[in-house]
């Protein structure tokens, strides 16, 4: 047994098990999936050991959206025990957020690395002024009772988090708002529609990264089967907790510790591009 080597893979499963516990506990208190955390954290994981950037953001995009199946059954459970989960708006968005987040995933192989991270910067800035300053309730407060308009916003919402590699509650939290929805509830239902798109996303992800050469072992197309259980079984565990914390909390100060927490997180993923 090679111990030199088993050695040099510890600080990568450390590492991913801290991501685990973390991106669980955001995605109860936020309503996100967790990518937002487990995305660059697996990107810097992978960089760490050597692999090509276009290879590890697909990978972080890829694995994260897989990793959010498990982390949002937990954080919606917790959350419908709670009555904050309107599973009529959730049957209103899913088929939608279904076909966009698939189309996403399939996309995903065409574009470069650095495009991912550049979209994930700029919307993370988007979605953080929108909460601080609301412009998206005044844009589209007046259409909350269209259909199409949920519909049409799920479809958006399914395609950005696919190229994200996020559970889409940084999308979907203030355009339910928007809608008319508490955030209490906004949160909660945000966790049912993740599943949603984690499912078709990584199905997208697998089929567009199969055959590509150099990923890292055990992974299935841009599917990192490591990463996805070390990461998923712990966010998955800590989730609960999470959506603890956010009903402890008041609506205001939940809406400026999602916009802060979506600042960093873009600020990071830019600096990770002009930086290469």
């Amino acid at each position: 047994m090679d111990w030199t080597v088993i050695a040099a893979y510890w600080p990568f499963v450390i590492g991913l098990m801290v991501t685990g516990v973390f991106s669980g506990i955001a995605a109860g208190l936020l309503g996100i999936g967790g990518g937002a955390i487990i995305v660059p954290a697996l990107a810097t994981a992978l960089s760490i050991m050597g692999y090509g950037s276009d290879q590890v953001q697909h990978v972080a995009v890829g694995t994260s959206l897989a990793i959010i199946i498990p982390t949002g059954i937990m954080s919606a459970r917790a959350h419908y025990q709670r009555g904050a989960l309107d599973m009529s708006v959730l049957k209103l968005w899913a088929p939608f957020i279904v076909v966009g987040t698939l189309i996403g995933g399939l996309m995903a192989g065409f574009f470069s690395g650095d495009v991912l991270r550049i979209v994930f910067a700029v919307m993370a800035f988007i979605i953080a002024a929108n909460i601080v300053f609301g412009f998206q309730t005044r844009l589209m407060g007046h259409l909350k009772g269209s259909s199409l308009t949920h519909r049409v916003s799920a479809f958006v919402v399914g395609y950005i988090s696919a190229l994200m590699g996020i559970g889409g509650g940084s999308l979907t939290v203030p355009t339910l708002v928007a809608f008319g929805t508490s955030m209490h509830a906004a949160v909660g239902t945000s966790a049912g529609i993740g599943v949603a798109i984690a499912i078709s996303g990584t199905i997208g992800f697998i089929i567009s990264g199969w055959g590509v050469e150099g990923l890292p072992p055990l992974s299935l197309g841009y599917i990192n089967l490591v990463a996805l259980v070390l990461v998923a079984v712990l966010a998955a565990a800590f989730a609960p907790l999470g959506a603890a914390l956010a009903h402890r909390m008041d609506q205001k100060t939940l809406k400026y510790v999602f916009a802060a927490f979506l600042v960093v997180v873009g600020l990071n993923m830019l600096w990770k591009v002009l930086a290469g």
